[in-house]
């Protein structure tokens, strides 16, 4: 199987074993790298696992930058991505090409304030090694004066986003933009396979729009404050009921922000799930207390990882 497709009989074996094999284990992502951030989330990785890129936030969420971390050496160094720092950015999606990375950002689309709405940016570099351009606004048939939020890049240049439209019957819902060439067309919202009344957001799209991954609330079988659910395209090409991907990978907690390496059959996802208890005997000092509520699963938003098996 190629690296860039995923076929269809290999997703439909993934989605049984996903959810009937024994429990895949959850494990912190990275934690060695990631630990020293109080509150983030949105990771997206190269294909090779080289080059990340993930949302830092301050503790109640008054700062939001995009932090870029790449590895040499087997050492991972860390910066704030270059076009980040001044405005509110989160939620990167690397194309699989590592050619594009696009974002939800309140940047001024000219020189000015800060936006009152969120959209969809991107940058581009001609190689891996090159630096990203200026951000570009996705344009105004993507960008409304609703917020636009979390982008997922295919590699048929189409566009998946969060988006609560005003008006709309529903929350949250997921919309496909598709491109034309030199476009992209009017975002439609994905079909009730996908969306519901409840909240749909923060979906990850595999390159070839074969699997969609993504959070949900509010729906019948949820698990948690927030569940990831995982869906894929039929023999015509349509998106078939999405399914809970279980309490093996979700938590009573908000699971959300899911990112799949389909080369390494890596889920991230961030989650804010707690193994944080008083222990028999209560505690005897204020070091213990302090261990046990700083662990890295402590009801924070942190970057986990588990293999989906297909």
């Amino acid at each position: 199987m190629s690296q860039k497709f995923i076929c269809l009989c290999c997703i439909s074996l993934f989605c049984a074993t996903t959810l009937a094999q024994k429990p895949p284990l959850v494990e912190p992502a990275y934690q060695d790298v990631l630990s020293g951030f109080p509150n983030l989330r949105d990771f997206t990785i190269s294909q090779n696992e080289d080059e990340a890129y993930f949302t830092a936030l301050s503790p109640s969420g008054e700062l939001s930058f995009i932090v870029r971390i790449d590895k040499h050496n087997n050492t991972w160094t860390k910066e704030i991505a270059s076009f980040s720092g001044q405005y509110t950015d989160l939620e990167p999606f690397l194309s699989a090409d590592g050619l594009k990375l696009f974002y939800a950002s309140n940047r001024p689309k000219t020189v000015g304030a800060p936006t009152a709405d969120m959209d969809i940016w991107y940058v581009t570099r001609t190689s891996k090694t090159s630096s990203w351009s200026k951000p570009i606004n996705a344009g105004p048939k993507v960008n409304t004066t609703d917020s636009e939020f979390y982008p997922a890049i295919t590699d048929s240049g189409n566009l998946y986003f969060t988006c609560s439209k005003t008006g709309s019957e529903t929350h949250d819902d997921i919309y496909l933009a598709e491109w034309n060439g030199k476009d992209y067309d009017t975002p439609i919202a994905l079909g009730d396979a996908v969306n519901s009344k409840g909240y749909e957001f923060n979906a990850y799209v595999s390159p070839d729009e074969s699997i969609i991954i993504f959070s949900g609330f509010g729906r019948p079988d949820g698990i948690g404050l927030g569940d990831l659910y995982i869906s894929q395209k039929n023999e015509n090409g349509e998106w078939t009921r999405a399914k809970n991907l279980g309490s093996e990978i979700n938590s009573d907690k908000l699971d959300y922000c899911p990112f799949l390496n389909v080369k390494t059959r890596t889920l991230y996802f961030t989650s804010r799930r707690s193994s944080v208890l008083l222990k028999k005997g209560g505690f005897d000092s204020v070091d213990s207390f302090l261990t046990e509520i700083n662990k890295y699963e402590n009801g924070q938003s942190r970057i986990y990882k588990t293999t989906l098996k297909w």
